[in-house]
């Protein structure tokens, strides 16, 4: 633990966003699987409002630099593909 009170603060801060970071990606994943669990029952309604929902917390996070912003157009991408194939 450090003794300087700018670095003390500046580990908080970075355990504070670190464990936002943390939540916002799970729930980004979750979404994810949200959407391939529904493809893969062939259920169309149910899958389409899922991918809305995946689509929005892949934009959120590539905004906040959680991930790139071409791997969540590549992820939304391919979401939509097989969600359209049904």
């Amino acid at each position: 633990m450090p003794n300087i009170k700018s670095a003390i603060k500046r580990v908080k801060t970075n355990e504070a966003k670190n464990a936002q970071n943390t939540t916002a990606k799970s729930a980004m994943r979750t979404a994810v699987k949200k959407v391939e669990a529904a493809v893969s029952t062939n259920d169309a309604v149910v899958a389409k409002e899922a991918l809305v929902t995946a689509a929005s917390k892949l934009d959120k996070a590539a905004a906040k630099g959680l991930i790139h912003k071409n791997a969540a157009a590549r992820k939304k991408s391919r979401l939509m593909k097989k969600s359209n194939a049904l």
